[in-house]
């Protein structure tokens, strides 16, 4: 089910031991029942509900909070997800926050504590995978103020050339956005991960904001604030 994009293998767990999985017709309720790749799986309409109705949050995160456990000193990203934080401009239609949308909510990446920009809270377990699994391709984007000089070949470093922790990078799409702020364009997420990139080659970074993952894009939500994914916005 989770190979197939159906759902996650937690969720696909969960609908299993409650029997809303057939298998060519067959109720399957035995966690671990080996399937043949070729046959038909269907959801109950319970299950196809349940499923629809989880829910992703875009949250614009200010610097100061961290985006998963809590730290000393710092708060969770999450406690701003609340309903006064509600961004309605841009989406009036958008369902209100509801107690049931926090159960199973998790940050789908992370975004340092002294970063700020686009942040993804999802009870989807298919688009965390999608947005974190170790085969993830999605493209993240960030703006990063730096300070320093840099030359061409330095430039060239950044795109590919460097390598972290003994561990070669992944080509990146890095040029000048104006005289002191770069475009990075990632397709993977290591830890501090363009702090580090830019150290290597003599900048230090000053201020960096992530804009978009995949097809979605940060646009005129306010910082602090968040609002729902729409259906028709697929990262």
């Amino acid at each position: 089910m989770a190979e197939r994009g159906l759902c996650s293998r937690r969720e696909a767990d969960e609908l299993i031991a409650k029997g809303l999985v057939k298998v060519d017709g067959q109720i399957i309720d035995q966690l671990g029942t080996k399937v043949l790749p070729d046959v038909k799986i269907e959801l109950s309409r319970i299950a196809q509900t349940k499923l629809e109705g989880l829910v992703t949050i875009l949250l614009n995160k200010p610097i100061g909070y961290v985006s998963g456990q809590p730290e000393k000193g710092y708060e969770p990203a999450v406690r701003l997800i609340t309903p006064d934080t509600q961004d309605r401009e841009i989406d009036p239609q958008a369902p209100r926050l509801e107690r049931k949308h926090f159960e199973g909510l998790a940050p789908a990446g992370r975004l340092d504590i002294d970063s700020q920009g686009l942040i993804v809270f999802t009870q989807n377990g298919t688009i965390a995978k999608k947005l974190i699994g170790s085969e993830t391709s999605v493209e993240k984007e960030y703006l990063v103020r730096v300070h320093g000089s840099l030359d061409r070949r330095g430039l060239q470093l950044l795109n590919h050339g460097l390598e972290l922790d003994g561990v070669r990078l992944k080509p990146a799409v890095v040029s000048w956005q104006n005289e002191d702020q770069l475009k990075f364009i990632l397709r993977e997420g290591r830890k501090r991960q363009i702090r580090r990139m830019c150290e290597l080659v003599g900048l230090r970074v000053i201020g960096l904001k992530r804009v978009r993952i995949g097809n979605v894009v940060l646009g005129r939500l306010k910082e602090g604030q968040w609002r729902f994914l729409k259906p028709n916005e697929t990262f």
